[in-house]
Formats: C-alpha cells, sequence, structure tokens
C-alpha cells in the first residue's frame, strides 16, 4: 500500500464499547481504537446507554484515527448495534432521550398485547421478525405511550426514533442527513423487507408516525457528508451503512448465497447469505435484509442468540471469577471436562429457536466437586451448543451442503471454542485474521458505496485467505455430540419448569 491509498474511515458501535478502524481495498485493517461505553440497568429487565457518551466517543476515536493516519479518509462506514434504538432532534441531532439497548425487556408486555391481538402473523409476514422486545418497533411504542412531550413532538415530526446509525449520522452532520439503511430498518418491526420501505399499516399498529421514521437507502452508496462543524473540520462522504452483524457477513466475505458466518460478540449472531428472493423463515429463524446495493436487496437466514460474550463479561465483572481471556484459555484447558456442569446462557432471555423473554439464566449439574474451572468451561460450551440450537434449525449442517461456517467476535480468540464448534457441527471453522471483521465490512461497503472497490465479487476474492481453519476432530465427535445432548436435556427442563410455573 502506497502512502496515497484510499482508505475507509470505519466505525463499529458497539453494545459494550466503540471501534474505529482504518479499511484499505484489499480487505486489511492498518489500523484500530477501541473505548469502553457505558450501560445502565435501571431496573430489573431494563437496560440503557446515554446516547451522549455514544456520540462523543465515537467523534473521539474517528478523529483520532484520521489524526493517527495522517490524512483524511476517502470515506466512512458506519455499523452499529441494530435493535438499540434513540429518540433525537430532527433539526440539530442531540438526543431527546436515552438509548434503550436492544437487550432491554421494558416492552414485553406490549408484545403480549399485539400477541393477544392476534397481530403477530402479519408482522411475521411483512419483515420477516417475530413480536419480541428485542426489536425497535415495541421500544419505541413503550416511549411514546410514556411521554407525552415525545409523541406530539414525534407525531409534528420534530423527533426522529433512530437506530443508533441514523443518531451518530445525524450527529456528525449536525442534524442536516436522518438516514439509514435497509439492513437496519429491517431490524424495526415497521419495515416491509419485499417491499423495501416501511408499512403505513405496522406504523400504525404500533403508534408510530411515520414523520418520526428516517429516510432508507442503501447501504452502499453516498448518503451523506460530514459537516466540518461537526466533525474536526473534515467534509467525509458516509458511503456505507448496515447493522453490526449484517456488516460482519459483508466483512467476512459471504458474499454468494449459501455462505454462513457467527459472531461471538455480546451475544451470537448465525447469519446465512440467501440471496435476492426474500424466503419466508423457519420456525423460530428470522429473515433480514443482509444490505442493498443499487436497490438490490440481498436477503439473508438469522438466529439471534442473546448471550454469548456477555457471559464472559458476566463472570468477570459480576462474580469475579476471571480477569482476561487468557485466564478463559487456561481454565478450560485445566479440565477434561465440565464435571456435569452445565450453562444456560439466558441471562437477557433465549433468543432463537425458542424465544422465550421470561427465561433466565442458570448453571446446572452443580455438585461438592464442581470447580471454578469447571464452570468457565461451562460457559464457553454454553456458546457452542447455542449456535448449534441454531445450525440445527437453519439445517446448517455437513449433511445439508455447509462446508464452512466463517466466525469472528471477542470470544474466537479461544482456540477451544473455535475447535469444538467444528467438532460439533461437523463443519470446518474459518476463523478471521481479522477479529473484527464487523467495523471491516462497514469500511468494505463505504468503499464499494464510493466506487473504490469496483465490486462485491471482488470482496469474497479478498476475505477468502484472511483465516485460519479448524477442521472437525472426528476421534471426539461422538463425545461432543452427547455433550450436547446431555446439556439440551438441561436446557429443556429449564424451559418447562418456566412454563409451568405459568411463566411461559
Amino acid at each position: 500500500m502506497t502512502s496515497a491509498a484510499p482508505w475507509a474511515l470505519a466505525i463499529d458501535q458497539g453494545t459494550s464499547g466503540t471501534t474505529v478502524a482504518a479499511v484499505t481495498p484489499d480487505g486489511k485493517i492498518r489500523a484500530t481504537l477501541y473505548r469502553e461505553v457505558g450501560i445502565r440497568y435501571p431496573r430489573a429487565g431494563w437496560v440503557e446507554q446515554d446516547p451522549k457518551e455514544i456520540v462523543d466517543v465515537s467523534r473521539s476515536l474517528m478523529l483520532q484515527m484520521v489524526e493517527h493516519m495522517g490524512r483524511a479518509p476517502a470515506c466512512i462506514g458506519v455499523t452499529n448495534q441494530r435493535e438499540t434504538v434513540i429518540p433525537f432532534h430532527r433539526h440539530d441531532g442531540s438526543p431527546a432521550g436515552q438509548a434503550i439497548v436492544w437487550q432491554c425487556k421494558r416492552s414485553a408486555d406490549i408484545c403480549r398485547e399485539h400477541r393477544a391481538r392476534g397481530e403477530e402473523e402479519i408482522i411475521r409476514e411483512r419483515t420477516g421478525l417475530l413480536l419480541d422486545p428485542y426489536f425497535s418497533g415495541t421500544k419505541i411504542e413503550w416511549m411514546l405511550r410514556n411521554n407525552e412531550n415525545l409523541r406530539s413532538h414525534a407525531a409534528a415530526g420534530n423527533i426522529v426514533f433512530g437506530t443508533v446509525d441514523t443518531f451518530l449520522i445525524a450527529a456528525l452532520t449536525g442534524g442536516r442527513a436522518v438516514v439509514t439503511d435497509a439492513s437496519n430498518a429491517s431490524r424495526t418491526l415497521l419495515f416491509d423487507i419485499t417491499a423495501g420501505e416501511y408499512s403505513p399499516e405496522l406504523a400504525a399498529l404500533f403508534g408510530v408516525p411515520m414523520a418520526a421514521l428516517p429516510e432508507v437507502g442503501d447501504s452502499a452508496g453516498r448518503r451523506a457528508t460530514t459537516d466540518p462543524a461537526h466533525f474536526g473540520g473534515h467534509a467525509i462522504p458516509i458511503a456505507g451503512m448496515a447493522g453490526d452483524q449484517q456488516a460482519a457477513l459483508f466483512g467476512q466475505g459471504c458474499v454468494r448465497s449459501g455462505m454462513a458466518k457467527n459472531t461471538y460478540g455480546t451475544g451470537s449472531f448465525i447469519l446465512a447469505n440467501i440471496g435476492t428472493e426474500c424466503i419466508p423463515p423457519e420456525q423460530g429463524l428470522l429473515t433480514t435484509v443482509a444490505w442493498q446495493i443499487g436497490g438490490v436487496r440481498t436477503y439473508a437466514r438469522e438466529g439471534s442468540i442473546f448471550t454469548t460474550g456477555a457471559a464472559l463479561k458476566w463472570l468477570r465483572d459480576g462474580l469475579g471469577l476471571i480477569k482476561s481471556y487468557e485466564e478463559v484459555a487456561q481454565a478450560v484447558a485445566s479440565v477434561d471436562n465440565t464435571n456435569g456442569c452445565h450453562f444456560i446462557p439466558a441471562l437477557s432471555g433465549m433468543g432463537s429457536p425458542f424465544w422465550r423473554d421470561d427465561v433466565r439464566g442458570a448453571f446446572m449439574g452443580l455438585e461438592q466437586g464442581t470447580r471454578r474451572e469447571h464452570c468457565i468451561r461451562a460457559v464457553v460450551d454454553a456458546a457452542v451448543y447455542r449456535t448449534q440450537d441454531v445450525l440445527e434449525r437453519m439445517g446448517l449442517q455437513r449433511a445439508a451442503g455447509l462446508e464452512e461456517l466463517r466466525v469472528d467476535g471477542g470470544m474466537t480468540v479461544l482456540d477451544y471454542l473455535c475447535s469444538t464448534q467444528a467438532t460439533v457441527s461437523g463443519v470446518v471453522v474459518r476463523r478471521s485474521h481479522a477479529r473484527e471483521t464487523t467495523v471491516r465490512g462497514a469500511g468494505l461497503l463505504a468503499l464499494v458505496g464510493e466506487g473504490i472497490i469496483p465490486a462485491v465479487s471482488t470482496v469474497a476474492e479478498s476475505i477468502g485467505a484472511q483465516a485460519d481453519a479448524f477442521a472437525p476432530d472426528h476421534a471426539s465427535m461422538v463425545t461432543r455430540k452427547a455433550d450436547y445432548a446431555s446439556w439440551k436435556e438441561d436446557r429443556d427442563l429449564l424451559l418447562s419448569q418456566r412454563e409451568l410455573l405459568g411463566e411461559g
């Protein structure tokens, strides 16, 4: 790469923190910066973040990266925690309330009301999603129900309810651009994924004024330009936008139908590219927009798991059992098994394919011989097993023709996780050399949007070789599958107990 080679400034505003990277057209990440972002839990089941902190951290890291690179980027790509929603003032992009995070369960009762009225079928048909507090629509309805001032300003179009991409871009442009892309819009319960536009019928169902929604467009293509007054004197085109899991799919080079990836982040999200036909989802799974380029939408099948890396963070911050991934690797290697201990990772309910917001996490099978190391290994195993739950429902197995599963995210630093996933699923697990494939996807989308990368197919070619392969260990496959079967028994026991208590 010469000193004059173009690069994209890519930002991934995630739940736990914000990552900024310099991405070049060959798919290489030349530099990264990261800073944690605070999370608040004001009540049981409620999860919030401070929008001002989100934008301040993001802008600061972006300007640091420009300074580090010594020259301005060719373009900016934005990716984000998807279903988190922020109310903000249309005229200047300033926040009008807290960010309600995707993990938040405050709208669970609203979901039950819609379900009781028999509205889930039309929602499922139009959006490819399910009625769950995970998605943005019921969070917006909750805010409108509980804030009369917000309700009146939203009806007048003065307040926008935006996902994090919309809020960040509004902040970087001083409110001049109020936009989102089809991948983020498809996570709101308000977007008709076949028609490619917000549905007035769904908006009315959730009581959301159409005037309070951002403009939807392509995931790659110039959508806005930063206002120098709001971005350190720089006017840079914003040419890439996508929800974080869709950006990771793109950043993994899964641009052809049949390719699949899993991101082991705060949660885990398995996405399989299904092409340009919007195929209805299987039970317990989602159909979502992967990206839209040149007005053409590519779709993905998705399974959403709410707790994977978040469980390790809980072991660190909540229980004090670990301090780092190095300690996790040591603990896992120090024992041959979990001694019958199983962890059910439902710290924020159970996502795909169960969609149970009433279930809570549990360690099961504990006995006097259970040690710290067994519990840690059980948490890592649970990430593998929940992924397998989704792969089986998707039919993504070796016998079904899946050759490999491309993986990324913080937990993939653990070789044990990758090798165990390969053995349990029976397919090759390919771990990206770049751990941050989400931010890479945002950068690549921006480079495609500016025409610096001439074709989407080029992305797959440049990414494919940049990975480590973990093959299934056939010698231990029987044992590992038996462990998974035993874990499933405890999982189903926990699910059934909640039903018996009348909470299912």
